[in-house]
């Protein structure tokens, strides 16, 4: 399957980036395009595609990353709506561990009862000396 993605040139902290149609199976780091459609420079802000390839390629079924989806519907080449790209968090939310259940009316005092804890005392055993100064005297190893 085709699929029209960015594929990243240029050095180190100096990113660029082409725009390619590219088997979907092949890296996208490298790997032979079809075809180069147009860059984008995230430093200097510019872009250019070919808007009459672009559609070519869409029309013979290449579909477009989320990425590129976003900025075919920013440059008016396609029409439709963004795609969320951001990643979503591996923690799960708070707000929807508690769709399903109504909230509950919590005061300071409830609050502050269903935090408390019970500490029990922790007894010394048997065999071990009340204090450091009291028990049998150790000597230390013959060498």
């Amino acid at each position: 399957m085709l699929t029209i993605r960015l594929t990243r040139k240029g050095k180190k902290n100096q990113p660029f980036f082409r725009v390619v149609v590219i088997d979907k199976k092949r890296s996208s780091k490298g790997g032979r395009a079809v075809e180069d459609l147009g860059y984008v420079d995230p430093l200097t802000k510019r872009k250019n595609f070919k808007k009459e390839r672009i559609l070519y390629w869409i029309s013979k079924g290449a579909k477009p990353s989320p990425t590129m989806h976003n900025f075919l519907v920013s440059e008016k080449i396609i029409e439709g709506k963004k795609i969320n790209v951001s990643k979503k968090s591996k923690k799960p939310a708070s707000a929807e561990a508690s769709a399903g259940k109504p909230a509950e009316a919590t005061t300071p005092a409830t609050a502050a009862a269903a935090t408390a804890v019970e500490v029990k005392p922790v007894e010394a055993p048997k065999d071990m000396p009340a204090q450091a100064g009291e028990g049998p005297k150790q000597t230390p190893p013959a060498v």
